[in-house]
């Protein structure tokens, strides 16, 4: 497994990229290919180019189909393409839906969203500590990164959800871009001296792990076949924890309470029309397939007719 570090520059995913990129790629594929002519198409500047490259096939709407041709996915086509179902991300749905596409990467993961969102077990994300964990980590999987590229990534994954603020604390209105600040997902929770005793202060941070009435049980039922597909496509079942604390599973991914899990799990049965269904036991809970579900029904089932009117 080969995770990227890199590829965002300092920027995360602003609003206008994705539409701007998914259109442009369905006329121009090489478009990437030419870094000149994607800054005219785009309307921005060079380092942003990559930017959008890398967080359009973070997003999973388009991958790389040979040397710089980009092929628009049919999930990118279906949902900012022409008539698509939330082409200008209106939708809360479609920001959870790229929250949950770019922590579920499972060839090339994007590092800080596999990591923090799998593996940090810490109730508190302290920014030294994480990068502290980066490097370590990238010594187990890979080669040895730079403190700054690592800081910056983290930096990068911080301000996709977290506004960016200056000096004085005020929000700093360029940076006002990602929409996935919208999700509540993290918060700060205070603040703390540094360990190297030179006076500074940090930032603490939490994930939001409350209940989150605003996933909807559709897209929660798109996730959980996602994940189901990805890493276990070949078993009819699944315990029950698997789906609330698996590598790449709703509940980790979404950072859901047990009980929420459970909640959806009891209405599933109804909500796939018999094609999952939830057993609880004292001694194990599960879930079992009892046939294939088209992803394509399930994402229609995000987007019902009406909802955008």
């Amino acid at each position: 497994m080969k995770y990227k570090y890199s590829g965002h520059g300092t920027f995360p995913c602003r609003y206008t990229w994705l539409p701007k990129a998914v259109i442009a790629l369905k006329e121009k594929p090489h478009l990437f290919g030419n870094v000149d002519e994607a800054m005219v198409e785009l309307g921005v500047g060079r380092q942003m180019v990559r930017a959008i490259r890398f967080w359009v096939e973070a997003a999973k709407f388009a991958n790389k189909s040979e040397k710089n041709r980009f092929e628009v996915t049919p999930l990118g086509a279906n949902v900012m393409g022409e008539g698509g179902y939330d082409p200008f991300l209106e939708d809360t749905q479609t920001l959870w839906l790229l929250h949950w596409n770019f922590s579920t990467h499972s060839e090339n993961p994007i590092f800080a969203w596999d990591f923090l969102m799998n593996r940090w077990q810490d109730p508190e994300i302290i920014p030294s500590l994480v990068v502290r964990a980066f490097e370590k980590e990238t010594v187990l999987h890979d080669k040895r990164r730079s403190k700054v590229t690592l800081k910056e990534h983290f930096d990068v994954f911080l301000h996709t959800y977290l506004p960016t603020r200056g000096t004085k604390g005020d929000i700093i209105e360029d940076n006002l871009d990602s929409p996935l600040i919208e999700l509540n997902l993290i918060r700060q929770v205070g603040e703390r001296a540094t360990d190297d005793q030179n006076g500074k202060r940090e930032p603490v941070y939490a994930f939001n792990r409350d209940y989150k009435p605003q996933i909807s049980q559709a897209l929660f039922v798109y996730c959980l076949i996602d994940f189901w597909n990805t890493y276990h496509y070949q078993e009819g079942t699944l315990p029950f924890r698997e789906v609330a604390f698996g590598h790449g599973s709703p509940g980790q991914v979404f950072k859901l309470p047990e009980q929420d899990i459970v909640g959806r799990l009891e209405n599933i049965e109804n909500d796939t029309d018999g094609a999952i269904s939830f057993h609880e036991s004292v001694n194990l809970s599960q879930i079992q397939k009892h046939h294939e579900i088209d992803k394509t029904e399930l994402l229609i089932a995000i987007y019902p007719p009406g909802e955008g009117d």
